[in-house]
């Protein structure tokens, strides 16, 4: 089964507890602390894999977890990490952030790979908190929570050349004529209900085809699935719009070829302007001669090649033109840099790392950063309490509560955590 488009949440590995720790030997009463860091959570990776063609395996996950780390244990000894969990899937694949509708990584090579859901750290041992200030520190961190994720997972076909065009114009039986590909054929609509990938030779020169399934008007609005279809023309270099120059099917060949040139410019301007060459099928039929007139007419400056899929007339000249024109076309990246989370995210790194909204006598605090502090940190230690304290001293928080006019005793809330504000914490 052909599937090219899955939604997923991840979430990646806990990182391991810290863990307090002293050292106690017959002869070190006061050993001091040794307690080791927990180990890294596993990442989610998702690499490459030419060998696969859909993405059926994840079809049926919800959710997918990596494994968390290990704890860190006395005597300074550091928690293992956690395996990486690598999801194949096949080239072409693009990972989107459902949240941002950024897209995390667009995988076109085989083997490449990218960590989509990082995996926490391990938080510290009481060991790591030994300073001169403090020689036997109770304080450990609870392991860093792997980082959640929901992700649109899609396959756009890495094609140098897309077939277009309505049903029943030949596309099939043109890429079955040009490849090796066998394709489905039929006298009947929507024969074709995936795209079907096919290699040309042209000499020493060999180009991947894609004919895709028959678009109707509607399409780039997901009339007839179309909008699913189209997302796999828009690596090609080259579109190709087959034509029914003989007018088997009663419609129109002027008509088609609007309306699906009006369907490609309402889906994806990029693609609207991509190198375009007018296949024009069926050329052995009498009919054809006439009708082509009349389209050159209404298209001067239009490329076409004549063909005929059945009679295989010009199709060598078909593979030669198209080997022609892709070599002078060089590779381009289907998103642009605002549509990117690494560009984003550099490009505003440097944003608050909270937000302060007040309800009432309630004052909730929300941002990531320091969500994830607040995991971190073990409330049942006084030390750990005030080393979360200082750090929303360091980051701002108090002084921006007092801006917005916090009063001692209003209840600060992070996540499910409530304190009451005071004008001086320590």
């Amino acid at each position: 089964m052909f599937i090219d488009e899955v939604s997923i949440k991840l979430v990646a590995g806990k990182g391991g507890d810290g863990v307090t720790s002293f050292l106690r030997e017959k002869y070190v009463p006061l050993g001091g602390p040794d307690g080791g860091n927990g180990g890294h959570g596993g990442n989610i990776i998702f690499k490459a894999d030419k060998g696969l063609r859909t993405l059926i395996d994840l079809r049926y996950k919800k959710v997918l977890k990596a494994n968390s780390g290990s704890n860190g244990m006395g005597r300074n000894r550091t928690g293992e990490s956690a395996e990486d969990t690598v999801i194949r899937v096949p080239v072409g694949t693009t990972v989107k952030d459902i949240d941002t509708n950024l897209v995390i990584c667009d995988l076109t090579k085989d083997d490449q790979e990218c960590i989509v859901a990082h995996g926490g750290r391990g938080g510290k041992g009481n060991a790591a908190f030994m300073s001169n200030k403090n020689k036997a520190p109770y304080t450990s961190e609870l392991g860093e929570p792997g980082e959640e994720r929901n992700v649109l997972i899609e396959l756009k076909l890495l094609a140098d050349v897309g077939l277009v065009g309505f049903p029943s114009v030949g596309k099939s039986s043109l890429i079955s004529v040009i490849s090796a590909s066998k394709p489905k054929i039929a006298d009947y609509h929507f024969t074709t209900l995936t795209p079907n990938l096919g290699v040309v030779s042209a000499g020493d020169y060999s180009y991947v085809v894609a004919d895709l399934p028959g678009l109707i008007e509607g399409s780039s609005k997901g009339v007839g699935l179309g909008d699913k279809f189209l997302k796999h023309a828009s690596r090609c270099k080259i579109v190709c719009h087959v034509l029914d120059m003989a007018q088997v099917e009663g419609r129109d060949v002027i008509e088609d070829y609007k309306i699906i040139r009006n369907e490609i410019k309402n889906y994806d301007e990029k693609l609207y302007n991509k190198k375009e060459i007018i296949v024009a099928n069926k050329m052995d039929i009498d009919t054809a001669k006439e009708n082509l007139k009349r389209f050159k007419k209404e298209y001067p400056n239009a490329e076409i090649i004549e063909v005929s899929a059945a009679t295989h007339e010009n199709i060598k000249e078909l593979i030669y033109k198209l080997k022609d024109v892709l070599i002078t076309i060089p590779d381009e990246e289907i998103y642009n840099d605002n549509e990117k989370e690494d560009y984003v995210l550099y490009e505003f790194k440097k944003e608050k790392p909270y937000h302060i909204e007040q309800k009432g006598n309630k004052w909730i605090i929300s941002g990531k950063e320091l969500e994830k502090l607040l995991k971190m940190t073990r409330f049942n230690s006084d030390e750990a309490a005030l080393r979360f304290a200082k750090k929303l001293q360091h980051l701002g928080v108090d002084d921006e509560l007092k801006s917005l006019g916090a009063k001692h005793g209003d209840i600060v809330c992070i996540l499910d955590q409530e304190f009451e504000y005071e004008d001086r914490l320590y």
